[in-house]
């Protein structure tokens, strides 16, 4: 059916993806809503729900495209989705946030959470760099690479539930809203219907707006599906800024950062090993190099905040990379 649709030229595919992201960005909010109110039927607190639930929940836009991506081989998609969405939330969201007000950090953000952000974009620049010595057939993230990123996504999250409980103060849990049963398990079906549709909205359109205009899978990954998978990020952060609360953007971008490499690029590449494509370099580069800014940026000034001078700074090279990528397509 999405075929058919797609038949009636580039508008439609524009339109359908549209409503992809829409269905996913509720689907999503569906989920998280209906399983929360499961979890705290059984007893399970706020935080431990925020922290779980929330968070998985979060990063569900970027795993349903990778997993619908991997499954139809459009593996250039699965991969420019994740550095895609972690170079805009880095260079875009947090640089737009510190315009609009200055953003603070927390010294578990500057010594945990940046750092391993960090590390994150160093290897998977590492595994498209170098074709690594455990039977992998090429360059890119095979299986070896996937099960080792999901080590370190079990290390953040044991690392972050230690730090929760030490750090009570620290950690802000969601009011969890209550529901009947009945009303939260529709809402989780309404939730994974809308991510699965949404997800195919998207990859099929993009796959067809790819190709009509010429482009690489790879570029559309890089604007269009990392963008729209970055929305609800982008609108949380701003939105928190301009009422002067910006900084939990810190937070939730490089936690967004994380679970986006550690869980759903190791889990893509699990399914289906993620060959290098051409400029893979320097997107990797880039989603590193966003976070070695940031944490600059933080450890250079007394009040430990993201100034305005940085968030210029930070949008200012975004222009710079996406005109060179573009330029090369």
């Amino acid at each position: 059916m999405i075929e058919n649709l797609l038949s009636y030229g580039i508008w439609v595919a524009i339109v359908l993806i549209i409503v992809g992201f829409v269905a996913l960005v509720k689907g999503a909010d569906f989920l998280v809503d209906g399983a929360s109110a499961i979890a705290k039927r059984f007893g399970i607190s706020d935080l431990v729900i925020g922290l779980t639930v929330v968070a998985f929940g979060t990063s569900m836009p970027e795993f349903v495209v990778n997993m619908i991506s991997v499954a139809e081989g459009t593996t250039d998609l699965a991969i420019t989705n994740i550095l895609g969405s972690n170079i805009i939330n880095t260079f875009v969201i947090l640089g737009l946030t510190a315009l609009v007000y200055p953003i603070a950090s927390q010294k578990r953000s500057r010594d945990f959470d940046i750092p391993l952000s960090m590390i994150a974009g160093v290897l998977v620049l590492i595994f498209v760099a170098v074709q690594l010595p455990f039977g992998e057939e090429a360059r890119g993230i095979g299986r070896i690479g996937g099960a080792l990123l999901l080590l370190l996504f079990c290390y953040f999250l044991f690392n972050t539930f230690r730090h929760a409980k030490d750090h009570p103060e620290e950690s802000e849990a969601d009011h969890v809203k209550e529901m009947p049963v009945c009303r939260a398990l529709a809402l989780i079906l309404g939730g994974l219907v809308g991510l699965v549709v949404g997800g195919e909205l998207i990859v099929k359109s993009a796959v067809d707006i790819a190709t009509r205009c010429g482009v690489s899978e790879a570029i559309i990954g890089l604007t269009i599906v990392a963008l729209g998978t970055s929305l609800p990020e982008l609108a949380t952060s701003v939105i928190a800024a301009a009422k002067h609360n910006s900084d939990i953007a810190i937070g939730n971008v490089f936690g967004s950062n994380i679970f986006n490499v550690f869980f759903v690029l190791a889990t893509s590449a699990l399914v289906r090993p993620l060959p290098a494509y051409e400029g893979i370099e320097l997107d990797a580069i880039m989603a590193a190099s966003g976070s070695i800014i940031v944490w600059l940026a933080v450890k250079t000034n007394r009040e430990r905040k993201i100034q305005r001078w940085a968030g210029v700074l930070l949008l200012l090279v975004y222009a710079g990379y996406l005109v060179y990528r573009l330029m090369k397509v």
